[in-house]
């Protein structure tokens, strides 16, 4: 199996650059499951209706989230009723959506799987390693592939997740950060880790925001409202080559840039 992963897809400069590119390296590729963060995708922040359907067209399956998941209260008229919209795992009991899904594109059950770190995050979540544990153990049995999108801040928090998983998991890339990192590889045990996906979205930008905007509020400490950047984009994926044990085989790092 080989599985596409996005990194985080930042307003309408993000939406075009998956529009441009996914069905064309599903294509050329041989693509069998793409997973994208979809959690900036609306105007910087959140998902709406419009923007859920416009990503599934250009041929994301699995759209995963984070802290800005929530962001948008139109969510909320759909979260539960579209199982390709991934909310955060351990997030409190009751909250609204699920935290996984299985799927079987090439007729091999696949959980994807989207969870949030603790350290500097803006919520209080649960435990992720315990969650992912509780999760694992629930679907022992059901499944031979588990990716991982680990939705957190600090870097030293996803690489500790990465070797938590190590054999567990098929896949485990990090999003959040908006800054691809150079490390892709494959853990002893089959484990295909990054440690961020990067950014979908605006290239000149402070990860995806107007940098005149950041700079004002960096220099004055002032409040400045955050406006999503546009013009040139950048494409920020992993390609990863999953055997039918669920070992990964290859991986590539993506980043393509307009």
């Amino acid at each position: 199996m080989r599985v596409l992963l996005v990194g985080d897809i930042v307003g309408k400069t993000g939406r075009r650059m998956v529009t441009t590119h996914i069905r064309a390296l599903k294509a050329s590729q041989q693509v069998d499951l793409v997973v994208a963060n979809g959690e900036n995708a609306a105007g910087g922040n959140g998902l709406t209706h419009d923007v859920l359907d416009e990503l599934l067209s250009c041929g994301i399956d699995v759209i995963t989230g984070g802290n800005h998941i929530f962001d948008k209260k139109e969510v909320f008229q759909f979260i539960d009723d579209v199982p390709q919209v991934l909310r955060p795992l351990n997030m409190p009991p009751g909250t609204p959506g699920r935290g996984y899904v299985v799927v079987s594109p090439t007729g091999i059950p696949v959980a994807v799987v989207n969870l949030a770190g603790r350290a500097f995050m803006p919520f209080q979540y649960d435990d992720p390693f315990r969650a992912i544990d509780d999760l694992l153990g629930m679907l022992a049995g059901e499944v031979a592939h588990v990716i991982v999108d680990f939705h957190a801040e600090t870097t030293s928090e996803k690489v500790a997740l990465g070797w938590y998983l190590d054999g567990r998991a098929s896949i485990v890339v990090g999003t959040h950060t908006h800054v691809q990192t150079a490390d892709e590889r494959i853990l002893p045990h089959g484990t295909a880790y990054l440690t961020d996906l990067g950014m979908t979205g605006p290239m000149d930008s402070v990860i995806g925001v107007k940098t005149e905007l950041v700079l004002q509020k960096l220099r004055t400490q002032l409040p400045v409202r955050f406006d999503t950047a546009t013009g040139a984009g950048q494409f920020g994926a992993l390609l990863v080559d999953v055997d039918a044990d669920g070992r990964a085989q290859a991986v590539e790092r993506m980043l393509i840039r307009e």
